[in-house]
């Protein structure tokens, strides 16, 4: 994924977009911290890739060892790590 700082998506919105449009994505950041994200449009509609993502992350999570998976309250803190 690239990452483009405000100014210059403003002074190139045109190409960016250009680049979108063939299914690139991007990340726009302010003093480096992402603010947007680019994606092509039928990208973020797309209910039925989401659904197929989801159930192979539930097919996986049924092959992992269960002494080898982590607790809710693991988890919780992975979640939570960088939060302020």
């Amino acid at each position: 994924m690239r990452e483009i700082g405000t100014f210059d998506a403003e002074t190139t919105l045109g190409a960016l977009l250009d680049r979108v449009e063939q299914g690139e994505e991007g990340v726009i950041t302010r003093n480096g911290k992402p603010v947007a994200r680019l994606v092509p449009e039928g990208a973020a509609k797309d209910g039925q890739t989401a659904r197929a993502a989801a159930e192979r992350i539930r097919a996986r999570a049924k092959d992992i060892p269960r002494d080898e998976a982590i607790s809710i309250e693991e988890w919780k803190q992975f979640r939570n790590e960088g939060r302020a």
